[in-house]
């Protein structure tokens, strides 16, 4: 009874083949939509609300999530998704 038992929505986000996901900060969302969308949020490719990983993130519908993923060689890339309710 003395260990706390983690949630799984937490656990998740441990597991090896779950990339790091940020939700972005206001100004970098402008950013984005400007820089990849042209100005438009829903030129960004979408990642739904019910997603595992945004509900355990806690975004909301029409934030915008950055997704970092690691390969093996070394590399990192970054994807950026719009959360939508669907």
């Amino acid at each position: 009874m003395g260990k706390k038992e983690k949630k799984p929505e937490k656990i998740i986000l441990e597991h090896y083949l779950v990339p790091e996901h940020i939700i972005c900060s206001e100004e970098e969302k402008r950013e984005v939509i400007e820089k990849y969308a042209g100005g438009n949020p829903y030129n960004l490719p979408y990642i739904l609300a019910k997603d595992p990983v945004v509900q355990a993130i806690g975004a909301k519908p029409g934030d915008v999530i950055k997704i970092i993923r690691k390969s093996p060689t070394g590399h990192k890339t970054v994807y950026y998704r719009l959360v939508v309710k669907r």
